[in-house]
């Protein structure tokens, strides 16, 4: 018991900070009415009338008749998808308004495992942003179809399940679950036996008996629904639904269909942003962006912050944050407006600590000394040259038929697309025109030197070639071109300045941002990041690409877990039917 929030709530002790003036926002009834919020060192002591909580030494804030809301939750994220350092990562949130995350920084645990996510949550304990560990459920991502860095088995998830920071195990695949693999409902297991802990789903497409059996086995939130008709199902079934906008995956007006104009309870709803591209959120933000889009959409504005706030912590049953009321921790925001045009984040506490005043950052942190595990970590079992990409053609074939994977322009979903390629000295060759590409990705932990090749479409570059060390789940080298030679400078750039992302023309480094923690971060602030990444974007732009923002596409297209098609280390993946296929289908005669 503290006994001195005790005395600053009951009148005989004076609060450390007091927000007057305000109008605050109660996410569990949700009204809106006149009032103020007392602090007491981390904690809310009083809400509401709360002068009584002033007296000698405290410091009264005159919140000018805006909003109090609590500090926004994100429910789903992956930091690493922004690029950036945790600390500066962590900057670039709370700057707009963002005090808490859920996160299973899987990305990182690909590459160096359990010690490398935890090296990385030692490095945040010095920022104001709250993290909650959501303990990878498997890595690698797709068993038997890549080749990661790091591990995780039930014997090191359970191990992190202890964790004073855990709160469940995270992107439990649907398929997984139905096939009902061993180790992933052993972990499933475990979480059921452990107090407050949640399984959060990866159901892409999953509905009826299958979306059934998913809940059965303790699946209790999902962030994959699409669709309005998506998030219903999964709100109906008992499963929290993570509505998502994220860069790579803007769904969220759609979404929101389910609740606009209807009498609907959200209170198994909230929203959630999981990949963020930097320059997203140095141009437009994080969930205070979010939240505009959803004003926008007509849902009321006590409902949205709902969504962003209480909704999320009741997801992972914590009951001190997402709330302002006595004994919740401190986290507050203070915010312009009720509308789209009007909302805007001006100040921000976390756990009563002034982070934000009049939309400035009062916080720095510098980079990390970053842990031995967290670097060099691109390493090549073999050569790579332009010969390690080539697809050779059936003996004495001129012409083939192929299966090019056709990326969808407003998100990383694969559509299969037949098209008839040339032979050329024993092999076969892209055609631009026809907008097919070579795709492949290198595994680069010189662990077994695989290739696997492939043909993209979509992206409609006309030349060059571009690579990274960012590809999803497994964060493998991959490079896509409209040559073998440019291909592979742009492969060993990437090795060699150990991780990072590339466009290469004529056999010169055109762009290059590197990120030389796990091949997948950086320590440049969001801003300056965002302006390195904006010249990559546009010098592939120069060269026809028609996505925006291609290196976040092209990292999804490694991910053996989302529609239809795939590309790993291990080959050209069928995902609907977890196979290697050859992207050959027959000799045009």
């Amino acid at each position: 018991m503290d006994r001195e929030l005790l005395s600053v709530a009951g009148g005989t002790k004076p609060a450390d900070v007091v927000i007057t003036g305000g109008r605050i926002v109660n996410v569990y009834t949700g009204e809106i009415y006149d009032g103020g919020v007392a602090i007491s060192n981390q904690t809310i002591a009083a809400v509401g009338d709360v002068d009584y909580c002033i007296g000698e030494g405290t410091r009264t804030i005159d919140a000018e008749g805006a909003f109090i809301t609590p500090g926004f939750i994100d429910g789903h994220i992956h930091p690493e998808s922004s690029d950036l350092a945790i600390r500066p990562f962590a900057e670039a949130v709370l700057k707009h308004g963002t005090t808490s995350i859920m996160t299973d920084f899987h990305e990182v645990g690909v590459v160096s495992g359990l010690p490398g996510i935890e090296a990385v949550l030692e490095e945040n304990e010095i920022t104001d942003l709250n993290l909650y560990f959501v303990v990878p459920s498997h890595v690698p991502f797709s068993p038997a179809l890549e080749t990661s860095g790091g591990k995780f088995n039930p014997e090191i998830i359970r191990e992190a399940l202890k964790r004073p920071d855990a709160v469940g195990i995270s992107e439990c695949v649907g398929p997984y679950v139905l096939a009902e693999l061993p180790d992933l409902l052993e972990s499933l297991d475990d979480v059921a036996s452990m107090k407050g802990m949640t399984a959060q789903g990866h159901l892409v497409e999953m509905k009826g008996k299958d979306l059934n059996k998913c809940v059965a086995a303790g699946i209790s939130t999902c962030h994959e629904g699409l669709s309005a008709d998506d998030i219903m199902d999964r709100a109906r079934a008992g499963v929290h639904a993570m509505l998502r906008e994220s860069s790579a995956a803007r769904t969220l007006s759609d979404q929101l269909k389910c609740i606009v104009g209807k009498d609907i309870d959200t209170s198994m709803m909230s929203i959630v942003t999981d990949d963020l591209h930097c320059c997203d959120l140095a141009s437009t933000g994080h969930l205070d962006h979010h939240l505009k889009l959803a004003l926008e959409a007509g849902v009321p504005f006590a409902k949205a912050i709902q969504m962003v706030t209480i909704n999320a912590a009741r997801a992972f049953e914590l009951t001190d944050i997402g709330a302002l009321a006595p004994g919740k921790r401190a986290d507050v925001n203070i915010v312009s407006g009720d509308t789209a045009e009007d909302f805007q984040v001006v100040s921000v506490f976390s756990r009563g600590k002034q982070v934000v005043d009049h939309g400035e950052l009062l916080v720095h942190y510098e980079p990390a000394t970053h842990d031995p595990c967290l670097l060099n970590t691109t390493k090549l079992l073999n050569p790579i040259t332009p010969d390690s990409f080539k697809i050779a053609a059936p003996e004495g074939a001129k012409r083939v038929k192929v299966t090019c994977m056709d990326t969808l322009p407003w998100i990383p979903v694969t559509q299969p697309r037949e098209v008839e390629l040339e032979c050329k000295d024993g092999y076969v060759a892209c055609d631009v025109s026809q907008d097919v590409l070579y795709i492949a990705q290198v595994e680069r932990y010189g662990i077994n030197g695989n290739v696997g090749r492939a043909f993209m479409g979509g992206f409609h570059m006309t030349s060059g070639a571009i690579a990274s060390s960012v590809g999803h789940d497994n964060h493998n080298v991959i490079v896509m071109g409209t040559n073998f030679e440019d291909m592979a400078v742009a492969v060993n750039h990437i090795i060699e300045i150990g991780g990072g992302q590339c466009l290469v023309d004529g056999g010169e480094v055109i762009e290059c941002v590197e990120y030389p923690i796990c091949g997948l971060l950086s320590d440049l602030s969001c801003e300056e990041l965002a302006a390195r990444k904006s010249a990559l974007n546009a010098a592939c732009a120069e060269r026809g690409c028609i996505i925006s923002i291609p290196f976040m596409f092209l990292s999804f297209i490694c991910l053996a877990a989302l529609p239809a098609y795939a590309i790993t280390d291990h080959g050209f993946i069928n995902v609907m039917t977890l196979q290697i296929e050859d992207p050959i289908k027959g000799v045009v005669e």
